[in-house]
């Protein structure tokens, strides 16, 4: 936060500089560290045409009512802030101070949500590419799948990460370490043997968030997460999953009939159905009913919520995605990843 920051008494030199290093903007704070402005380079040049010097205290000169977020653990939606086209804001605790800011050509809302991606795969289709790493480590424009998943759900203000691994466990570790260097925190959940895509969650008993964003780190997605949470609390659901459009082609022509009357018949058609995208927002009391070190794959555990009444809904992907399972997959997921949008 020290970039960022000028005090009341600094010039408008000082703010020059603290701006040019951070390339953001200079955060005024008065003696107890509170914040009571702030200036943007577009702040300075208009002092200085106003005849002001760059010697000027940035007290007569910064903005008194600047935007801002006090530190929340709820939902906020940046975009109403890019709308008025505001690209830095200041997060504030109770007592003014700084704590963070946010760049909002990169995020776009802050959702309560922590995220438990699944990492652990063999990735055996795509030998020999993974006989050395880790799919999810595989490079799409020169950066790891996983690492994509991870900066993009940054974008959307989450900042615990849980990684469940199990194949070639050091590779992905040691390149993430415990996530500081993104502002992160990562946790790692080390899988003896294979639990399946469900089983490692067991091993989370501290979930700090109401629901839990599960994602496979081996798929790409410009998935609009933020509607996506927004679809989950107001339908008050239990599990929501993503869901893509599968297109399943007849080369034939279907008859239907009852009792041997043929009522309709239909030439080659096509049928689409909703398929698991392998994204899922989960309440965290329901993740807690998996047991410890037992193998269990996600689609067993819907089907044993769904059983007991709880509330399942889908959010279809309106956009891009795949699943890197095969050669040819990966091969077009790097063709396609250049017109797909990265970060909202």
């Amino acid at each position: 936060m020290k970039q960022n920051t000028v005090t009341q008494s600094a010039t408008l030199m000082d703010a020059a500089r603290a701006i040019e290093s951070n390339k953001r903007l200079a955060v005024v704070i008065d003696q107890e560290s509170r914040v009571i402005g702030t200036l943007t380079d577009g702040d300075i040049r208009r002092a200085i045409i106003n005849n002001s010097s760059l010697q000027e205290k940035v007290s007569n000169v910064c903005n008194y009512d600047f935007c801002h977020e006090f530190n929340s653990s709820e939902f906020i939606d940046y975009s109403i802030y890019s709308k008025k086209n505001i690209k830095i804001l200041p997060i504030l605790n109770k007592q003014k101070k700084l704590i963070d800011v946010i760049d909002l050509t990169f995020h776009s809302a802050k959702l309560p949500l922590e995220c438990f991606l699944l990492a652990g795969g063999r990735g055996k289709r795509l030998s020999p590419l993974t006989d050395k790493i880790p799919k999810p480590m595989l490079l799409i424009d020169d950066k790891p799948i996983i690492e994509h998943n991870i900066d993009r759900l940054i974008g959307y203000g989450i900042k615990k990460f849980y990684i469940s691994v199990n194949y070639k466990a050091d590779l992905i570790m040691n390149y993430f370490k415990n996530g500081t260097h993104k502002g992160i925190e990562i946790e790692y959940i080390i899988e003896e043997n294979p639990l399946g895509t469900a089983g490692s969650i067991g091993f989370v008993r501290n979930f700090g968030k109401d629901n839990v964003l599960v994602m496979n780190s081996d798929l790409l997605t410009d998935l609009d997460f933020k509607s996506m949470f927004m679809k989950h609390q107001i339908n008050k659901s239990d599990i929501t999953i993503a869901s893509t459009k599968y297109k399943v082609d007849i080369p034939f022509a279907i008859l239907e009939n009852k009792n041997n009357l043929i009522f309709k018949i239909s030439e080659k058609p096509s049928f689409f159905y909703d398929s698991n995208a392998g994204i899922y927002i989960i309440k965290k009391s329901i993740l807690n009913n998996i047991k410890e070190n037992e193998y269990l794959d996600m689609p067993d555990f819907i089907k044993t919520n769904i059983e007991i009444k709880r509330k399942v809904i889908n959010k279809n992907i309106d956009g891009f995605w795949i699943d890197i399972g095969t050669k040819s997959d990966y091969e077009s997921a790097n063709k396609s990843f250049k017109n797909m949008n990265k970060y909202d």
